[in-house]
Parts: C-alpha cells; structure tokens; sequence
C-alpha cells in the first residue's frame, strides 16, 4: 500500500509541482487519508492521498478483491486568496474516504454530496466528478492492478446539483461551458438553468 502511495505522490510532484501543506485525517475503520496542497500562480489545487491505496470495491459483491478494481484520487482547483479554501481538507478527505466508509465508486459523471459548504460561507456543497488524465495523467500499476486516475472535482452549487440529477452530468458540463463559467472560481454563483 505504501508503495502505491509513494508512486502516487511522485505523479502528482510531477504534475503539479511542491506541495507547500498537506494534513491527514484519520476516520474510524478507514486508512489515513492526506491532502496535498499546490500552489501555482493564482491557482491553489488540493490533491487527496490514501483514496488508491486500496481497489473501490462494488458494494453488491460478497468479497472485495484485495488487488483488482479502480482506484482513484481527487483533485480540486480554486482561484488562490478569494476565499478561505484550506478549510476543504477535512471535506475533501470525507470524499476520499467515502469508498472505505459507504462502498462508493467513484467515476466520472458522479455528484458527491457533503451535506454542509466545501468550506466556510462556500456557496457548494457538492461536486461533480470530471474526467481524468488533463491535469494529472493516470498511474499505471504492476498488473492486475487497476491504473490510478486523479479525477478533477467540479464544485457545484444546490441548483445545479439538483438540475444534474435531472439532466444529467454532461448537460451540466455544456450549460457551463456555454456560459463561460469559470469553475475555478470559488465565489461563483450557479450558472442560468432553465
């Protein structure tokens, strides 16, 4: 498991450069899970680490295979000094966590759901998960293990989680795009939904 991770943590040294702070959190019956924080220019990006340690397991299966199965980590980028983002650690480490705790697998097209603000007086409190390899290119692993992705977290606000839910992960995508919102951005308003 270590192995995984130290691999793990040399891609994203690669990709993103010095980590400038990381924290762990540590939940009841699951692995430590750390974020790295890089900083580059005006943009701040928070990458989970411990989420690949082991295969996300489907949650109907009787057994979890200790070795097959994907594996992931979170990525999630915001404009630098608008807003107090370092307190997304602990959030962004529940979501990291969620495969240990709730059976979740985490893809691409998927809403996770905090339950409370990604940090202090954010208008989010959910993500879409994007898909990976622009930012961070994925993790080939020893077969038969599962590569490692680093999927990209798109924050998303209660409006536009709920019209997700009814239209869907890449109607969202395409209203933001058509829309020239800027998801880095962590005072955004929802984009127009009709």
């Amino acid at each position: 498991m270590r192995e995984i991770l130290d691999l793990v943590e040399a891609r994203l040294r690669t990709a993103l450069g010095e980590p400038d702070a990381r924290a762990d959190v540590t939940f009841l019956g699951t692995d430590r899970i750390e974020v790295l924080r890089f900083v580059e220019g005006d943009v701040v990006r928070y990458a989970t680490l411990g989420m690949s340690a082991q295969p996300m397991a489907d949650p109907t299966s009787p057994l979890a295979d200790p070795v097959k199965g994907p594996r992931a980590e979170l990525v999630l980028s915001v404009r630098a000094r608008l807003a107090n983002t370092d307190q997304v650690l602990r959030p962004l480490a529940v979501l990291a966590a969620s495969p240990q705790v709730e059976g979740l697998i985490v893809a691409p097209g998927a809403s996770l759901d905090l339950g409370q603000p990604l940090w202090p007086g954010a208008p989010f409190g959910s993500v879409l998960v994007a898909e990976p390899g622009g930012l961070v290119e994925d993790l080939e692993l020893d077969a038969p293990m599962d590569p490692v992705r680093f999927l990209p977290l798109l924050p998303m606000t209660h409006n536009e989680a709920a019209w997700k839910r009814v239209r869907g992960a890449q109607e969202l995508q395409e209203r933001w795009l058509s829309q020239g919102t800027d998801l880095r951005d962590p005072l955004r308003g929802s984009v127009a939904l009709d």
